[in-house]
């Protein structure tokens, strides 16, 4: 009997070492394909930096520049909202581990077994991607200060030399500011999943499916990026023969 048991635990933290892991590939990898999709097919964060370049190139010519600060303003605005949710969950989530009994209590009402589930360690997990997503948020808030300071330095005569230049050092941070910005909302859909931990290890692959799915729809196969490709010419794909199917094939949706 004793042997038994000691076979289920072991299958049980198995599970649910599988069902981690699973979590942490599926976050990195999505990560992985969004920022460096196929040349045929670009995740619309990728489809947003042809956008963010052009967006520079008319901030030159563009008078008066306040609408291009009230953009940039609302950008700054959305990475310090979710900053600080982040800090609030965060804190709660500290609180949470920090009162195990009260949460072994709540556990119990709900039917659950919380003297062999290891609550802290499981609250530990959403808490790591929340921070991650604190830190990420913060770095893009901090860039996007980068590129005010940037578009402010070019220079007023859209002829000057350096007025492109200059755009185009702002385009860059602005791009890599969105990037940070778009690596903290990932963060935050995964901690989402890794708080269905807390039911069971079959609750945690069923939740990291769901929001992995739900990220590669936003990305690749929703309909805000079939309205982004109707202004897009069509791919370039590698070599000569690339090049001439490109040209005849309007991008997929």
């Amino acid at each position: 009997m004793t042997l038994t048991a000691d076979i289920l635990e072991s299958s049980v933290a198995l599970t649910d070492l599988a069902a981690l892991m699973l979590l942490f590939a599926a976050w990195l990898g999505i990560g992985w394909i969004i920022e460096r999709p196929p040349a045929g097919r670009p995740s619309v964060s990728v489809l947003m930096i042809r956008f963010r370049r052009e967006w520079m190139r008319h901030f030159v010519s563009r008078e008066p520049r306040i609408f291009d600060g009230n953009i940039l303003a609302s950008l700054r605005e959305g990475t310090a909202f979710f900053a600080s949710a982040c800090m609030i969950a965060t804190g709660g989530l500290l609180a949470l581990i920090g009162n195990g009994e009260r949460v072994r209590a709540i556990a119990s009402g709900l039917e659950l077994n919380p003297a062999e589930t290891g609550w802290e360690l499981r609250l530990l997990v959403p808490m790591f991607f929340v921070v991650n997503a604190f830190l990420k948020f913060v770095w893009a808030h901090r860039l996007f200060g980068y590129c005010a300071v940037m578009m402010a330095a070019v220079p007023n005569r859209h002829d000057d030399p350096e007025a492109m230049e200059r755009a185009m050092q702002a385009a860059d941070l602005n791009i890599t500011a969105a990037r940070s910005f778009n690596a903290g909302l990932r963060s935050v859909y995964f901690a989402l999943a890794a708080l269905c931990w807390l039911t069971g290890a079959w609750t945690l692959l069923l939740g990291t499916a769901v929001v992995l799915w739900v990220t590669w729809r936003r990305e690749f196969a929703s309909t805000s990026r079939q309205v982004i490709l109707r202004a897009l010419p069509p791919p370039v794909l590698s070599g000569p023969a690339g090049s001439r199917l490109s040209a005849r094939r309007p991008p997929q949706p």
